[in-house]
Protein backbone atom coordinates (compact mmCIF):
# COMPACT_ATOMS: atom_id res chain seq x y z
CA UNK A 1 0.00 0.00 0.00
CA UNK A 2 1.42 3.02 -0.79
CA UNK A 3 1.75 6.08 1.87
CA UNK A 4 -0.99 8.87 1.29
CA UNK A 5 1.61 11.18 3.34
CA UNK A 6 0.50 14.62 2.35
CA UNK A 7 3.31 17.57 2.45
CA UNK A 8 1.75 20.59 3.21
CA UNK A 9 4.53 23.60 3.06
CA UNK A 10 4.52 27.11 2.00
CA UNK A 11 7.46 28.43 -0.03
CA UNK A 12 7.47 31.81 -1.46
CA UNK A 13 3.96 32.53 0.30
CA UNK A 14 2.51 29.75 -1.98
CA UNK A 15 1.23 26.56 -0.02
CA UNK A 16 2.36 23.51 -1.73
CA UNK A 17 1.73 19.85 -1.67
CA UNK A 18 3.75 16.59 -2.82
CA UNK A 19 1.30 13.77 -4.10
CA UNK A 20 2.38 10.37 -4.72
CA UNK A 21 1.22 9.48 -8.26
CA UNK A 22 1.75 5.61 -8.08
CA UNK A 23 0.71 5.14 -11.80
CA UNK A 24 3.75 7.17 -12.96
CA UNK A 25 5.65 5.43 -10.37
CA UNK A 26 6.55 9.04 -8.82
CA UNK A 27 6.02 11.84 -6.28
CA UNK A 28 5.15 14.99 -7.73
CA UNK A 29 5.25 19.02 -6.23
CA UNK A 30 3.87 21.09 -9.09
CA UNK A 31 4.46 24.87 -8.38
CA UNK A 32 3.98 27.77 -10.86
CA UNK A 33 2.97 25.70 -13.66
CA UNK A 34 5.86 23.40 -13.34
CA UNK A 35 6.71 20.19 -12.19
CA UNK A 36 9.46 18.44 -10.24
CA UNK A 37 9.07 15.02 -9.19
CA UNK A 38 11.07 11.82 -7.91
CA UNK A 39 10.87 8.60 -9.80
CA UNK A 40 11.22 5.14 -8.35
CA UNK A 41 10.45 1.39 -8.42
CA UNK A 42 9.05 -0.67 -6.23
CA UNK A 43 9.11 -4.28 -4.91
CA UNK A 44 8.16 -6.12 -1.51
CA UNK A 45 9.51 -4.29 1.23
CA UNK A 46 11.75 -2.24 -0.88
CA UNK A 47 11.45 1.41 -3.06
CA UNK A 48 14.29 2.21 -5.17
CA UNK A 49 14.39 5.96 -5.79
CA UNK A 50 15.63 6.77 -9.46
CA UNK A 51 15.85 10.14 -10.76
CA UNK A 52 15.10 13.60 -8.94
CA UNK A 53 13.79 16.45 -11.46
CA UNK A 54 13.50 19.49 -10.37
CA UNK A 55 12.77 22.09 -13.44
CA UNK A 56 15.38 25.07 -13.89
CA UNK A 57 12.32 27.57 -13.15
CA UNK A 58 11.71 25.71 -9.64
CA UNK A 59 15.39 25.81 -8.74
CA UNK A 60 17.41 27.43 -5.36
CA UNK A 61 14.16 27.12 -3.65
CA UNK A 62 14.86 23.76 -1.43
CA UNK A 63 12.31 21.88 -3.44
CA UNK A 64 14.49 18.91 -4.20
CA UNK A 65 15.05 18.68 -0.71
CA UNK A 66 11.44 18.96 0.35
CA UNK A 67 11.24 16.18 -2.28
CA UNK A 68 13.53 14.36 -0.16
CA UNK A 69 12.60 14.39 3.01
CA UNK A 70 8.75 13.61 1.84
CA UNK A 71 9.54 10.40 0.28
CA UNK A 72 11.94 9.41 2.61
CA UNK A 73 8.95 9.88 5.54
CA UNK A 74 6.38 8.49 3.34
CA UNK A 75 8.83 5.50 2.65
CA UNK A 76 9.41 4.91 6.50
CA UNK A 77 5.95 5.11 6.96
CA UNK A 78 4.87 2.47 4.57
CA UNK A 79 7.51 0.05 6.56
CA UNK A 80 9.71 0.26 3.03
CA UNK A 81 14.04 -0.08 3.00
CA UNK A 82 15.07 2.19 0.60
CA UNK A 83 17.80 1.96 -2.26
CA UNK A 84 19.24 5.66 -3.29
CA UNK A 85 20.02 4.87 -6.59
CA UNK A 86 19.15 8.81 -7.66
CA UNK A 87 22.62 10.53 -6.86
CA UNK A 88 20.87 13.50 -5.33
CA UNK A 89 18.71 11.14 -2.93
CA UNK A 90 22.07 9.77 -2.26
CA UNK A 91 24.02 12.65 -1.23
CA UNK A 92 20.87 14.11 0.78
CA UNK A 93 20.48 11.09 2.95
CA UNK A 94 24.38 11.21 3.69
CA UNK A 95 23.85 14.75 4.79
CA UNK A 96 20.66 13.53 6.47
CA UNK A 97 21.59 10.61 9.14
CA UNK A 98 17.98 10.33 10.93
CA UNK A 99 17.38 8.25 7.58
CA UNK A 100 20.28 6.12 7.74
CA UNK A 101 17.98 3.28 8.95
CA UNK A 102 15.76 3.55 5.71
CA UNK A 103 19.03 2.21 3.60
CA UNK A 104 18.99 -1.16 2.21
CA UNK A 105 22.16 -2.69 3.39
CA UNK A 106 24.49 -3.38 0.47
CA UNK A 107 25.20 -7.65 1.00
CA UNK A 108 21.14 -7.49 1.00
CA UNK A 109 20.37 -9.84 -1.96
CA UNK A 110 19.02 -8.26 -4.85
CA UNK A 111 20.16 -4.32 -3.46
Amino acid sequence: MESQLRCGKVIAGVEIEITGNPASHRYELALDGETAFVSYRRRPGVITFVHTDVPERLGGRGIGGRLARHVLDAARADGLKVVPLCPFIAAWMDRHPEYDDLRLPADTPGA
